[in-house]
């Protein structure tokens, strides 16, 4: 017996050293989820958009920008716009009305965007996943993603709001039409980047 564990022994400590000393340093290679995004990403750039990340918070205080933009209503039905949707690989699951947006009309290219975006969720059982502006000649349009909570979890109430900031440089200078979408409602105004 003891010279199994003694094999045991001498073939563990070795592989382990191993494993440890050259496991990769990044994320593993998931094929799905990696080929699905390199797929939306080539459809996009084929299409003439540009993707821009935002950093989303759920903000404690309400502090406000200024100037605030007056926002239009969007298009009647709401929705994604028919070109991007048909662009997007997988189509994100939306808020089902956006309430009130505030942002600043004008900002520097050179400074962070934020804006606050107060939307109605369609179930209680829905948390944020992803947050994207898509940017294509001089309309930018604001998809905010929800995805279903694990287990039991829920939010405590269908109204959110939500901090979304697009980094410094992200946004090119000019004049563009802005659109945060929602299901069933969706707002519009203007931005001047300096």
């Amino acid at each position: 017996m003891r010279w199994i564990v003694l094999a045991i022994l001498l073939a563990i400590v070795p592989y382990t050293w191993i494993t440890l000393h050259y496991r990769k340093a990044a994320r593993p290679f998931e094929p799905y989820n990696d080929l699905k995004q390199r797929a939306n990403v080539h459809r996009l750039l084929a299409a003439g958009y540009h993707r821009i990340p935002l950093s989303a918070e759920r903000p404690a205080d309400r502090v406000l920008a200024s100037p605030a933009a007056q926002a239009n209503p969007g298009p009647a039905s709401g929705g994604i716009p028919a070109a991007l949707k048909e662009t997007l690989v997988e189509v994100p699951n939306l808020p089902e009305s956006i309430r009130t947006v505030h942002a600043p009309t004008a900002c520097s290219a050179l400074l962070p965007y934020t804006i606050d975006v107060e939307c109605t969720l369609s179930d209680l059982n829905l948390g944020l996943a992803s947050s994207y502006l898509y940017l294509k000649d001089k309309e930018l349009v604001l998809l905010n993603g929800f995805e279903t909570f694990a287990g039991t979890l829920r939010a405590r109430s269908r109204e959110i709001t939500l901090r979304l900031t697009a980094a410094a440089g992200a946004i090119p200078p000019g004049d563009y039409h802005v659109t945060v979408v929602g299901l069933s409602s969706s707002l519009s105004w203007s931005l001047s980047v300096k």
